[in-house]
């Protein structure tokens, strides 16, 4: 896992500022990505010049160097990632007469297998998460190149004459004379959302390269804007999946097969040459990954949990169990209200961008205690959305089902309906029928639930549509100023949707907007703020690929969800310890608002300074602040959002 930054301008060269150090300048913000190692390389003639901070993994020594030139001297690379199958490719180059390899590292595989198979046959055959930055000597070319499901994330654009190009956005900002324009038509979908979705970033003119696509730029031809090209597509996974249903296939059949696949991912993560560990959490996802793990190992697993005081938040019971159960070595750490509230002022330093996953607080504290004794830790992320997990995969069917047919006059008349009862008096309602109700549905029913439901009624035209309005979190239009018009913050590439598959819509947007924009986001900067590798070995795209084939009743059964990946585990830790309610991995920033919290949210949701900053529309939002404050309403997500984007926009 590391860093790299670099730019592309010849015009800079020109003007007698060397373009290598103008790359070191950038890299160097990029320590906490690589504090192992550090180096730069340019093409002083084209303009060109790569930084990169390296975090050494696999081949300590020196010859695991980057930037790295190939054997044959066409190519350089700076790469960040690990590519797991690279020992059986390196056997495969070698039955081919390409050996020679001077050390053991996967970046020197990379490069030999493109030049052997070119970029884009080489990239297909890369089993692993990636982002890399590879220039073509010969036709001074540079190409940008993304995992299939973004992992790891890669950042572009210009500023002036110069193409640049990082890991993070930090290293783009450091750039002499960069641009840093707040793009405001971003601003309403990451009120909505909490993240910014790809391909766009907070910056003007700077993007998100899309997961599963090659960006090229010719030197000679460098102010020619270029476009993604992809190869790999969760659009055709998802196609051919629909096409090749194991329908037929015998259930047990379907959990060997699932099993081997997981073992196998697993197995090919579990390598590395310094030591390593595994979030748990107790749930499903982490709870495989560590028995898969532990299953391939002659000594115990460490894994690391953070636990929290108040009951309703604290997973670290469950995961003590699974620990005990599997017999790992295992860590916990309980963190009191102000630990974790301390790590908020170093949010915008770590995300670059608004971020508002609160689940980002934890995220980065157990990075933190793995830190201590591993520098690789394996994670569960993926489960929810490829074998689905989350509750609302489960009912969002229903509700459609239910809506769908209403004439839009009906549908308004409903809504109004849900909101004319106050949320205070739907809570009362839920919590008399609470034992009456299934212990999740008793456990999402809420009247908070009740009025976002009645958003969805009246706005929702379609299923697609239903599952912008169910996913986003902003009551009613985003408290913007200006006349900016929204960006559109989906990516569906080429897909056909299937209306009668609501369930495999809801997947698909997950898969491709909310897993790397939100999920992979979060997981990725919590862990490299503290120099530590995550690796997901449920992303593995042969895994990915496989869930798309399963039918509905291997994915949900019984009201649950991830029936089939229940199964593998069960194989390996009793029932008893798993089955619960899904908690999640949260904190209560609603009840910190209105608490610890709250002289800081006040200070930065002051009706001059929002007014003063252009961005915002105060009077909704002191309303909602207002709300919150006096208990009737919980808009906790609402208002991180405007916190998180106020944080950022007075650090950066």
């Amino acid at each position: 896992m590391c860093g790299f930054a670099g730019l592309l301008d010849s015009s800079r060269s020109a003007q007698g500022e060397a373009p290598v150090d103008v790359a070191q300048r950038m890299v160097r913000t990029l320590r906490h990505r690589g504090p192992d190692d550090e180096g730069a390389w340019s093409d002083p003639e084209a303009g060109f010049g790569v930084g990169f901070r390296r975090l050494s993994i696999v081949d300590l020594s020196p010859l695991g160097h980057q930037p790295m030139e190939s054997v044959g001297g066409r190519f350089v690379l700076a790469f960040n990632g690990e590519i797991y199958n690279h020992r059986s490719l390196r056997r495969d180059l070698e039955a081919r007469g390409r050996g020679g390899f001077r050390g053991n590292s996967d970046t020197e595989v990379l490069l030999q297998a493109i030049e052997l198979w070119g970029l884009e046959d080489a990239v297909r055959r890369f089993v692993g998460m990636f982002a890399f930055a590879l220039w073509d000597r010969r036709e001074r070319r540079l190409h940008l190149v993304r995992d299939r499901v973004g992992e790891k994330p890669l950042y572009y654009g210009r500023s002036g004459s110069a193409f640049l190009f990082g890991s993070e956005l930090k290293a783009l900002r450091a750039y002499p004379g960069f641009n840093a324009e707040v793009d405001r038509e971003i601003l309403a979908p990451y009120l909505q959302f909490g993240y910014i979705p790809a391909p766009f970033s907070i910056y003007k003119g700077i993007f998100k390269l899309i997961p599963g696509t090659i960006l090229t730029v010719t030197a000679d031809r460098a102010d020619v804007e270029p476009t993604p090209i992809p190869y790999w597509s969760a659009a055709r996974a998802v196609e051919a999946g629909r096409a090749d249903r194991l329908d037929q296939m015998d259930e047990r059949g379907a959990v060997d097969q699932l099993e081997c696949l997981l073992r196998d991912a697993v197995g090919q993560q579990m390598v590395a040459d310094v030591p390593l560990g595994a979030f748990l959490s107790g749930g499903i996802d982490s709870s495989v990954v560590v028995a898969l793990m532990q299953a391939q190992s002659d000594r115990p697993v460490k894994t690391f949990t953070i636990g929290f005081h108040e009951k309703e938040f604290n997973e670290a019971l469950h995961a003590r169990l699974v620990a005990d159960h599997l017999g790992t070595e295992h860590t916990e750490l309980y963190v009191t209200p102000e630990e974790a509230m301390a790590v908020v002022p170093e949010l915008p330093a770590i995300y670059d961008e608004p971020f508002a996953d609160a689940s980002q607080i934890p995220t980065l504290l157990v990075s933190r205690l793995a830190r201590r004794d591993v520098t690789v830790s394996l994670s569960g992320d993926g489960g929810d959305e490829l074998f689905a997990g989350y509750p609302w995969y489960r009912w969002s069917p229903d509700v459609w089902k239910c809506i769908g047919w209403m004439p839009r006059a009906l549908r308004l008349a409903t809504a109004r309906a849900l909101v004319g009862l106050p949320t205070a008096t739907w809570d009362r309602i839920f919590g008399g029928v609470g034992r009456l109700l299934p212990s999740e549905v008793g456990r999402f029913a809420s009247g908070d639930r009740m009025h976002k439901l009645a958003l969805l009624v009246a706005k929702s035209n379609g299923p697609e549509d239903g599952c912008r309005n169910l996913l986003g979190q902003w009551g009613g239009a985003p408290p913007l100023l200006g006349e900016a018009k929204p960006r559109e913050s989906w990516v569906n590439g080429d897909l056909e949707p299937d209306r009668d598959d609501v369930l495999g819509l809801l997947m698909y947007i997950d898969l491709v907007d909310y897993l790397p924009d939100d999920i992979m986001t979060k997981v990725d900067r919590s862990s490299m703020a503290v120099s530590l590798e995550s690796r997901a070995p449920l992303l593995d795209h042969r895994i990915v690929e496989f869930a798309w084939r399963l039918p509905k009743a291997m994915r949900i059964r019984d009201g649950r969800g991830k029936w089939l990946l229940r199964q593998v585990l069960y194989r390996h830790v009793p029932a008893e310890l798993i089955d619960r309610p899904k908690m999640g991995f949260v904190v209560p920033i609603d009840a910190w608002l209105r608490g610890p919290l709250r002289d800081w949210a006040e200070a930065l949701l002051d009706e001059d300074r929002l007014r003063s900053e252009g961005f915002f529309d105060p009077v909704p939002i002191r309303r909602k602040w207002e709300e919150h404050l006096s208990g009737k309403r919980n808009w906790q997500h609402e208002l991180w959002r405007v916190l998180m984007f106020e944080t950022w926009l007075e650090a950066c």
